[in-house]
């Protein structure tokens, strides 16, 4: 079973989990991709259900350094947030930005190596 975003984070707990241990595991300076989060847990969630995901995270995850596709900042679409919030706090990490607003995701894009979280199938 693939879970979407819309379904709501107490029906997949224990997706959320393993998303929330592998952001966990993101250096600081380094970024993820919700797809490559999708990509790490076998596609069991789509990157949508991992932006979900996110919206909910537990204090101690640095959600800031999950960033979308193209490397830019998915967090200023959300009303709940200050404005370029993500991107201040990845730059305190060193993370520099293009002109565009987007990361460089050849020079900052985390590779977890081999998942070391339980898939869930």
């Amino acid at each position: 079973m693939r879970v979407h975003g819309e379904v709501a984070s107490s029906q997949c707990a224990g997706a959320w989990d393993a998303v929330y241990a592998i952001v966990r595991s993101i250096p600081p300076g380094r970024v993820m991709t919700y797809g490559q989060i999708a990509a790490v847990l076998g596609y069991t969630l789509s990157p949508k259900a991992v932006g979900w995901a996110m919206h909910t995270c537990p204090d101690d995850v640095p959600w800031q350094r999950v960033v979308n596709a193209a490397g830019g900042c998915s967090t200023d679409r959300r009303g709940d947030l200050p404005l370029g919030l993500q991107r201040k706090l990845l730059e305190r990490e060193g993370v520099e930005f293009r002109l565009d607003g987007s990361v460089d995701l050849e020079r900052y894009r985390y590779d977890p190596g081999p998942a070391k979280v339980r898939i869930l199938r």
